[in-house]
């Protein structure tokens, strides 16, 4: 029965941990775009590919 003398105090060390990151996280928006990622991995934009060529003269 001794040991409940160190888990509660532990246990509701890490609730407050957790509740303490769960509010930073909320206070800076972490939570704002929930469905931007789940839509961009379905979208294939190539931002760093090579510009197409305009005309036929450009290929070799």
């Amino acid at each position: 029965m001794d040991i409940l003398l160190y888990l509660i105090p532990i246990a509701l060390t890490l609730g407050l941990i957790g509740l303490a990151g769960f509010l930073w996280a909320m206070k800076n928006n972490q939570y704002d775009d929930l469905e931007g990622a789940a839509h961009r991995i379905l979208f294939d934009e190539d931002d760093d590919a090579p510009p197409t060529p305009v005309n036929n003269t450009d290929k070799v």
